[in-house]
């Protein structure tokens, strides 16, 4: 069933938009290879993965700042597979595996479509916890940059998903308000549940099709948007 009534459609970047996990494998496999660094990719993001989402979880909830993520998703992976890595290395890496991943840009299936289906209709935004210097270049490499009418991080918001400061901020910005407006993304804690918390509409995005809750609208693929709106 359409949604009735929106203006404008907000959107989560990475892990919605922007492929991260792949991305993200690439970037590790070319900034290994910089620093001569012995490892298999595969293997290690199979610690990697987890441990990523744990610190994330720990940022968001302002429990560790921006450069304890930075080293210790790292430091704690190299733990887990025996690899003796000094400081140096990991904070090495860790500057550049920023430096790098935005030059890896592929995207999610029919993201520019459904972007080009909805831009006729509707104001595009952008929601996002990553970080400031990285998000941009990530949307202007990948050529979908000029969809959007605003962008809001959480380092300019001050705050991140799911705190309701940060949709607030985003309203603001988009000059809209909740009732109008409906949220995209893959987080169902800070992307669904925090829309939800402002009387936001919204639409769970989960590629692998794992159902957290039949109440909430849910697709697994971004051309599936077309039902709703």
């Amino acid at each position: 069933m359409k949604l009735k009534g929106i203006t404008d459609v907000f959107f989560d970047l990475d892990h919605t938009l922007w492929d991260f996990d792949k991305n993200s494998a690439l970037t590790f496999e070319k900034i290994f290879k910089i620093n001569n660094v012995d490892v298999s990719a595969d293997d290690f993001l199979t610690h990697y993965v987890p441990i990523n989402l744990k610190y994330w979880r720990l940022y968001r909830e302002d429990k560790i700042e921006k450069s304890a993520l930075r080293y210790g998703r790292l430091n704690e992976t190299f733990k887990a597979i025996e690899f003796e890595a000094n400081d140096d290395l990991v904070y090495k890496l860790s500057d550049d595996y920023i430096t790098h991943l935005s030059t890896f840009n592929h995207l999610f299936e029919n993201t520019f479509e459904i972007l080009d289906y909805l831009n006729l209709n509707y104001n595009l935004h952008i929601i996002t916890n990553g970080f400031d210097e990285v998000q941009y270049k990530k949307m202007s490499h990948s050529k979908i940059d000029h969809y959007f009418k605003t962008i809001t991080n959480s380092e300019i918001a001050g705050v991140k998903k799911p705190n309701p400061l940060i949709f607030d901020f985003a309203l603001d910005l988009a000059n809209t308000n909740a009732s109008k407006s409906v949220m995209i993304g893959d987080s169902y804690e800070a992307d669904i549940l925090g829309a939800i918390n402002i009387g936001m509409d919204v639409v769970f995005f989960d590629v692998n099709n794992k159902t957290v809750d039949n109440s909430i609208r849910q697709i697994d693929n971004l051309i599936q948007l077309k039902k709703y709106l």
